[in-house]
């Protein structure tokens, strides 16, 4: 499939070279035409093997994809278009987008904050008025 190439993110793209392409027959919606077309689209990139990605987002991808790898080979399927171009085109996205998020660094840490102390001594003065009104409705002169 020529066209752009697959950005993940800044200037990291994904090599045509690298991609697997499988073709197979879809099932759901179609024509007399649907027997014979193999719409359906698998797309493969080996995610172990490649060299394309930094080190660094490699080992990250490798991480947070373990579970969706087969002998390191990141699979993705499309199959909901009728045509195969626009599959392949679904798959291309999906898998992109698949290795952006996986590739994504992880969330700054929250910094911990202290509570001023005005803050916390009002609070507990509110408190302490609370439980004193609560404490002059209880019944005892009724």
């Amino acid at each position: 499939m020529s066209g752009p190439p697959h950005v993940i993110r800044g200037s990291v793209s994904l090599p045509e070279a690298e991609l697997m392409w499988r073709f197979s027959r879809s099932s759901g919606p179609g024509g007399q035409h649907v027997n014979t077309s193999d719409s359906q689209v698998e797309l493969r990139f080996d995610l172990a093997g490649t060299e394309a990605l930094p080190p660094v987002w490699k080992e990250r991808a490798l991480e947070r994809l373990a579970n969706r790898l087969v002998g390191g080979v990141l699979t993705v399927r499309a199959s909901e278009h009728r045509s195969q171009w626009r599959n392949r085109e679904t798959a291309s996205v999906r898998l992109a987008a698949l290795l952006a998020e996986a590739t994504a660094p992880p969330p700054r840490a929250r910094r911990k904050t202290k509570i001023p102390r005005g803050i916390n001594e009002r609070r507990l003065r509110e408190k302490k008025q609370r439980a004193q009104t609560k404490r002059g409705r209880t019944g005892r002169d009724w």
